[in-house]
């Protein structure tokens, strides 16, 4: 037969720790359910509302059509291109000068471009910079479509 005895002290606080947790939770419901009931019931019927105006939004914003974008690649004959000769000197633009600009719209790094002319990267930095001077753009891609259309650059060059 099991002996209580030493038992009974911890036994008896443990009674005593089950009728507070007991009392605790019966004075939270009473505080939280029963004397805060309105504003639970207008806390739910707000994220209801919420959730409700969120749902109409995506419904009544959503695109009903779907735009589908093709692209066609149109091809220019670069056997009729003539080099604006007028705007080159114009704009003294030098042999070397051109070459880089080809180069770089076939897309070209500026090592790439030293390799191809055998010259530093540094010198193709400084031709490029001259390039962006000259042709009053500030980046390699707006240097090679403002040739194309100052016609210094075939238009289907790439």
């Amino acid at each position: 037969m099991l002996k209580l005895k030493p038992y009974k002290e911890i036994l008896s606080y443990l009674g005593a720790m089950v009728v507070i947790l007991v009392l605790l939770r019966w004075f939270e419901y009473r505080f939280i359910v029963l004397e805060n009931q309105y504003e639970i019931y207008i806390g739910i019927i707000a994220v209801f509302f919420l959730f409700f105006g969120i749902w109409l939004s995506q419904k009544l914003i959503s695109p009903k059509e779907k735009t589908i974008i093709v692209e066609k690649e149109i091809r220019i004959s670069s056997s009729d291109f003539i080099l604006n000769q007028t705007e080159l000197a114009r704009r003294n633009i030098s042999k070397r000068e051109l070459e880089v600009l080809r180069l770089m719209a076939q897309g070209m790094s500026n090592q790439e471009i030293a390799e191809q002319l055998f010259v530093s990267r540094n010198t193709v930095k400084t031709h490029s910079a001259k390039l962006f001077e000259k042709l009053d753009v500030k980046r390699r891609t707006q240097a090679v479509e403002k040739a194309k259309k100052l016609q210094l650059l075939p238009p289907t060059l790439a």
